[in-house]
């Protein structure tokens, strides 16, 4: 069975439930081999929202006229839905919530997105800061811009179009870390605050951390690890962030590393910064 997770959903009948029959007009039954569906809406009796009870369709040849036309956010259709290009799909919820997973790791699963420009630091932030948390217990896992397109995203190129749909993947997947309990660290140059912000609408309660690197231009490139800074200089990369394709420094980050006049802070205190943020706000339990 499944349901909508935001306020609405699709749930077994108040009889498999061992429920009273709910006020009328709370409800609306729909019948189709194999199955019957009872809906949930808003304004209902709250106390018939929970437990929601999983339940097998058999048969997704049947639709129902009321429930096929209901538009509610993030889903079309409540029996057979389209998501994207994906048709007849339905959302399965797991039988272990989140927070019985962050309690068995002792911390508040997360997304610490890095952003800034190349050769700002952020690959070298990233691996101190899991590192840092390693070593005090906790579970992370890097999601690194240039590792992923080794793999995930090496159909994309360059493009605007593409960059787009690389984070776009880095926050989906980046979610269903965080959902599984982790503290889940995305380096990536991601220039665009569009983008950013699509990603921290992904998750919700405060668990999208962004840390904006704000080390200058020619500091970055001065320091150049990769080498492209040179290339782009040369026309030989073109659309290169920072020389003739836009950075939009974030305007309402949780944290911001600055460097100043060539005196950046080490590893290990960008790291600190972060690790005392998460405590802070309670992501680390000990």
């Amino acid at each position: 069975m499944a349901r909508q997770r935001r306020g609405c959903g699709l749930s077994a009948s108040p009889e498999v439930r061992g429920e009273e029959e709910p006020v009328a007009g709370s409800w609306r039954r729909t019948q189709g081999r194999g199955c019957r569906w009872w809906l949930w809406l808003p304004g209902s009796s709250p106390s018939m929202e929970q437990p929601w009870q999983h339940y097998t369709i058999h048969d997704l040849s049947f639709q129902d006229p009321y429930l096929t036309s209901l538009k509610l956010p993030g889903i079309d259709k409540l029996v057979t839905s389209t998501v994207g290009k994906s048709t007849n799909i339905l959302w399965h919820d797991c039988p272990i919530a989140q927070f019985e997973r962050q309690k068995l790791l002792n911390q508040k699963g997360c997304v610490v997105w890095i952003t800034g420009l190349s050769g700002s630091g952020k690959s070298t932030l990233a691996c101190a800061l899991s590192r840092e948390l390693h070593s005090r217990g906790h579970l992370t896992y890097i999601l690194d811009g240039d590792n992923l397109r080794h793999g995930l995203n090496r159909d994309l190129c360059f493009e605007a179009k593409d960059r787009a749909e690389n984070i776009r993947r880095v926050g989906e997947v980046a979610k269903l870390f965080a959902d599984a309990g982790l503290i889940c660290i995305a380096s990536l140059i991601s220039p665009y605050r569009s983008e950013r912000s699509a990603c921290r609408k992904l998750l919700h309660n405060s668990t999208f951390i962004e840390v904006f690197l704000n080390v200058p231009l020619e500091v970055c490139e001065a320091r150049d690890p990769k080498g492209l800074y040179k290339l782009a200089r040369a026309g030989k990369i073109k659309g290169f962030t920072g020389i003739d394709d836009p950075y939009e420094p974030p305007s309402d980050c949780e944290i911001v590393i600055q460097c100043k006049a060539g005196d950046c802070p080490t590893p290990k205190s960008m790291a600190d910064q972060v690790v005392s943020y998460l405590e802070a706000n309670e992501f680390l339990q000990d």
